[in-house]
């Protein structure tokens, strides 16, 4: 992650400064000079005037050309542009203002489905003059599955524009990395999460164990459970950073440095995350915690780095006086810095070995001190990692007891698969979660409608054209260097695909017909976990955590029952609006990934 003592907006300007200005300035400067030269006497004032208005008239101009000039390649190309949103003021600007109120209290995606009602499933924002192309047609989601993240992957990377926004958190990691860093990147993770490592179930039983305990414990003092995605990040922190072995440094250091480790890589010794009306003591314990400013600052960051690539390239403007990540990113550095020093140090003075050798007991961080002594290398790709396995099973967790709570019939349907397969003891076992087929179809469905990476985006190298998902109408040009997104939130939804109660929780779906009639021939419309050279290394991994402890919870708790707090109940006006808008009984937001405005407290009844 770079850091800079110049601000965003700072530096932004300065190149806009010498980009445009500088060489319009000197060229009316030379200009004028040439005509003094020829005896021709030119005001000070209109120089001014020429050199103040070089720069607006010749932006202006750019637009102007830059419009008829994608006009003529795509009638070349047999095309025709992908609708735009119009909007009253230049750049779209009241469009940008108004997408960035409502999103306040507005339904997740709900200014986005406002638009794509009146233009069609592909559009174009313009925001700033900018192409922000984006799609919830599955055709162009698999075009941009067989173009983004398929045959056509080398013309569709991260790009640019996402790598600045994110670089300040994500660095260059395996998120914000193409081409060979990439390729460097997901070869050195791949040995992480194969079939005989992904089924280290004693890691997710301790853990498991222990918040439970911590549940029971709170319901017996007749208080309720935040269950906001920070809850099941506490558990799902231990388990991530104990399956790649953070923690397990502590045993191969010196007695000072376990101490700290200990200390820092067990979120759960804070207790389960409370709700507002926690005293005030335990709060304080809470805030204490290491890992728990760890993962709140972490999703501050990331969601400093969403509101960057809503607002498009011009994001700087609004970081003139500092970067909005920074103090977040200190906490983060905090945390994870000690960890990784202490690793390549250990490496330092240890007995070289095969770096194309994987021990049983090796883990992520000693795989990647063996490989490289770069720490920044290290330190992006063991943070990338952490969040992909942290936050996106947090989200699925913590939607999916919202869920079961809103459905308490399906609930007792899958109490009573994992009873009939595990009784309400035993540990479950790799084979037994391949054979619970319900436990599957509830984890589906729940990413279907809540996938726990809502949004994604790419940037395209070259001009290319997607087929229309208008039958008969010319294909879409998509122009040179855009930022094309993709809501699988929204793709998931769409009724027309996935058949009229395609808003509604229903995990039959993925055990009766509807499976052949709308999954079968269209599998492209499912894709919580990204597809092509990009498909998500640890969804196997991540489907056996989740089945695991919604397995262990279900072996303890026979009911949940939400008790939503003030802050996190939708506006009455919700009830008024149409679809899960309607129901819903939290406010889905996103940063880069889904997460619950407010907590999420849900009150389990205890198994006598």
């Amino acid at each position: 992650m770079s850091r800079s003592w110049v601000s965003p907006g700072v530096a932004y300007l300065a190149r806009g400064l010498l980009s445009v200005v500088a060489p319009a300035a000197s060229s009316v400067i030379i200009v004028a000079r040439l005509a003094s030269l020829k005896g021709v006497r030119v005001s000070p004032w209109l120089i001014s005037a020429l050199v103040l208005g070089a720069a607006p008239l010749g932006f202006a101009a750019y637009v102007l050309v830059g419009g008829r000039l994608q006009q003529r390649k795509a009638n070349r190309l047999g095309a025709r542009l992908v609708p735009r949103v119009r909007g009253k003021w230049p750049g779209n600007l009241d469009k940008v203002v108004n997408m960035v109120m409502r999103s306040e209290n507005e339904y997740l995606g709900r200014p986005i489905e406002d638009e794509i009602k009146v233009l069609g499933p592909t559009i174009n924002f313009r925001f700033f003059w900018e192409d922000l192309i984006l799609t919830t047609e599955p055709q162009h989601i698999k075009a941009s599955f067989d173009t983004i993240l398929a045959t056509d992957f080398d013309n569709y990377v991260k790009g640019d524009k996402f790598r600045e926004a994110a670089d300040s958190v994500l660095g260059t990691g395996i998120f914000n990395s193409d081409g060979e860093i990439w390729k460097l990147h997901r070869t050195m993770t791949r040995p992480f999460f194969t079939q005989d490592r992904i089924g280290h179930f004693e890691i997710f039983d301790r853990h498991a164990d222990h918040a439970i305990a911590l549940a029971k414990e709170r319901f017996r003092e007749g208080s309720a459970v935040d269950f906001q995605v920070r809850a099941p990040s506490s558990w799902n922190f231990d388990i991530f950073s104990s399956y790649l072995r953070i923690s397990s440094l502590d045993l191969r250091l010196t007695p000072h440095r376990s101490s700290y480790l200990d200390t820092v890589s067990n979120s759960l010794s804070a207790g389960l995350p409370c709700p507002h009306n926690a005293t005030e003591s335990i709060n304080a314990t809470q805030g204490d915690n290491a890992a728990t400013a760890f993962a709140y600052a972490f999703s501050q960051a990331q969601q400093g780095i969403n509101r960057r690539l809503g607002i498009g390239q011009t994001w700087p403007l609004t970081e003139i006086l500092a970067d909005s990540t920074a103090q977040h990113m200190k906490v983060v550095d905090a945390f994870l810095d000690p960890i990784l020093k202490d690793a390549l140090e250990k490496h330092s003075t240890a007995v070289e070995f095969d770096k194309n050798e994987f021990a049983d007991d090796q883990t992520l961080v000693d795989h990647l001190v063996n490989l490289t002594s770069d720490f920044k290398i290290i330190k992006d790709e063991t943070l990338n990692i952490l969040l992909a396995g942290r936050d996106t099973t947090a989200s699925t967790l913590t939607s999916a007891v919202y869920l079961l709570a809103m459905h308490p019939e399906f609930l007792t349907r899958l109490r009573e698969e994992i009873i009939s397969k595990v009784g309400l003891t035993r540990r479950p076992t790799y084979d037994d979660i391949k054979e619970m087929k319900y436990l599957r179809a509830v984890l589906n469905e729940t990413l279907r409608l809540f996938p726990a990476v809502p949004f994604d985006s790419r940037e395209n190298i070259h001009e290319t054209t997607w087929i229309s998902p208008e039958y008969g109408k010319k294909p879409l040009f998509i122009p040179q260097g855009s930022t094309v997104s993709y809501s699988v939130f929204l793709m998931h939804r769409r009724t027309d695909l996935w058949g009229p109660d395609a808003l509604e929780f229903d995990p039959d779906r993925w055990l009766d017909e509807r499976v052949k009639k709308y999954l079968i021939p269209n599998p492209f419309i499912f894709l919580p976990s990204n597809a092509g050279p990009r498909i998500c290394l640890g969804q196997q991994f991540a489907y056996n955590e989740m089945s695991f402890m919604i397995i262990r919870l279900l072996q303890n708790f026979s009911t949940i029952t939400l008790s939503p707090e003030p802050a996190m109940r939708p506006p009455a006006w919700w009830a008024e609006k149409d679809g899960r808008q309607a129901i819903e009984q939290f406010r889905p937001r996103n940063h880069l990934t889904l997460y619950s405005m407010a907590s999420l407290t849900p009150r389990y009844l205890t198994i006598i």
